[in-house]
């Protein structure tokens, strides 16, 4: 696969994916169609793409790939052993094996105002034909527009009016196959007026051999008054290739956090992170901690999108490089002519501790508005030899020292999670890598 021609070709093959051909009436078929036009419009990004000029996606698109989107099975002893389950966490649970959920290794809550199911089961719902493939800013995303047309199951979480679960849920996701493939799960989040949820997601690959390839896609509508907590936390084998899309459409008043933490080792993990503010007084947090090892190869896009007044938004992202890693940063704010008291913040700080690591970051603001309050900044630098050694002067050996550092240098976005388990459990996943990095 290394032209358009012969990629369009390849996927025209899984055309209209493998749950529609089931059944024919359903209701988001011409949008599903519609979408594979799109992504035949857009065309494969390549370098010269500006979204795409430090990603050479093309790269990873050379080998051969089976769209048969393997159901795939675990064991509830394999289970136990996956490496972003969080030990002490307690919470529901979702598992879901190559975007398809697996009821008997789920942990789910009684029916109720939190509905969770599957997004095939859920295709004539109103409330998914409202909103499936509606968010703009997947309008113009050749990935997002080949998800919507090909994949084959998701999860449909709806929150009703006021709703909220007594502990959070945890969406295991799990990816597995014993050929390559390209695994297309797509996911719909719709929180209506007032209610809460706290989501885990955590990301892992099995495999040891065959390439999988996975191209997921998130939509999110906050109703007024509504809250999500939402932390992401991605981590897998070192051949497996991930690009994420997470879009979020927040109502008037409506609170959004977001955290993303990338965790060595996939060869390539591109997060496209895009809000759209449509109502007044909302409040928008975005964390992003990512942590690259060997030749590791990380790229964050974030996009807010202030299109109405009174609208404050926080975006801080940190990336921790080591050996022949590279990290890629483009954040952007576009701050509309209406969007009128706007306070819009971002920042990204980045340490290399090898010579070979890279960084490359582009923050952004597009302001229209005059009476706004908007910063950006970028810093990158190594560590700080004064606090290596004032450490290593007190009797801590180098690999400990440094350990500290990076969990000094991750506590601004660490300290702001909310799940005390979970918060352990990412400190320690640091000191892991870094220790392990440090020692070879």
């Amino acid at each position: 696969m290394t032209s358009d021609k012969s990629f369009f070709d390849f996927i025209s093959n899984g055309l209209p994916g493998p749950e529609l051909r089931k059944d024919a009436d359903n209701a988001i078929l011409p949008a599903r169609q519609l979408a594979f036009s799109r992504f035949r419009a857009l065309g494969l990004p390549s370098v010269k793409t500006e979204e795409w000029r430090y990603t050479n996606i093309q790269r990873f698109l050379k080998d051969s790939f089976s769209l048969a989107q393997e159901e795939g099975t675990i064991t509830a002893e394999q289970l136990k052993t996956v490496n972003t389950r969080v030990p002490q966490l307690d919470s529901y649970t979702a598992v879901l094996v190559n975007g398809r959920l697996q009821t008997a290794l789920s942990k789910l809550p009684a029916e109720g105002k939190v509905s969770i199911s599957t997004l095939s089961g859920a295709a004539n719902n109103t409330q998914l034909q409202l909103w499936f493939d509606k968010h703009p800013h997947l309008q113009q995303q050749p990935f997002a527009a080949l998800n919507a047309a090909l994949f084959a199951d998701g999860l449909f979480i709806e929150a009703g009016v006021n709703a909220s679960l007594d502990k959070p849920l945890h969406i295991l996701h799990i990816y597995t196959t014993a050929e390559n493939a390209f695994i297309q799960p797509r996911h719909l989040l719709v929180l209506h007026k007032g209610a809460t949820l706290e989501i885990v997601e955590s990301s892992v690959g099995l495999n040891e051999t065959a390439i999988a390839f996975v191209n997921s896609v998130t939509e999110i509508i906050l109703e007024e008054n509504a809250e999500l907590w939402h932390y992401n936390l991605q981590s897998s084998e070192k051949n497996s290739r991930h690009i994420y899309h997470t879009s979020t459409v927040q109502k008037a008043d409506s609170r959004y956090h977001h955290f993303n933490f990338t965790l060595p080792s996939a060869e390539l993990t591109r997060n496209n992170l895009s809000v759209a503010l449509t109502g007044s007084n909302t409040e928008t947090n975005l964390h992003g901690l990512y942590l690259a090892t060997d030749q590791q190869h990380v790229d964050n896009h974030t996009f807010v999108d202030h299109l109405v007044p009174n609208c404050n938004s926080n975006e801080l992202y940190k990336g921790v490089l080591l050996d022949n890693s590279n990290g890629v940063f483009t954040g952007k704010i576009h701050v509309h002519q209406d969007a009128q008291k706007t306070n819009a913040f971002q920042q990204n700080n980045n340490l290399l501790m090898s010579e070979k690591a890279s960084i490359n970051s582009q923050p952004q603001l597009e302001i229209y508005a005059d009476d706004v309050k908007c910063s950006h900044g970028f810093t990158v630098g190594r560590f700080s030899e004064e606090s290596l050694f004032y450490l290593r002067s007190r009797g801590i050996g180098e690999e400990a020292a440094k350990t500290l550092l990076v969990n000094a240098f991750a506590f601004d976005i660490t300290d702001q999670v909310h799940i005390p388990a979970l918060q352990d459990f990412l400190s320690e996943k640091i000191r892991k890598y870094v220790s392990g990095a440090i020692n070879n």
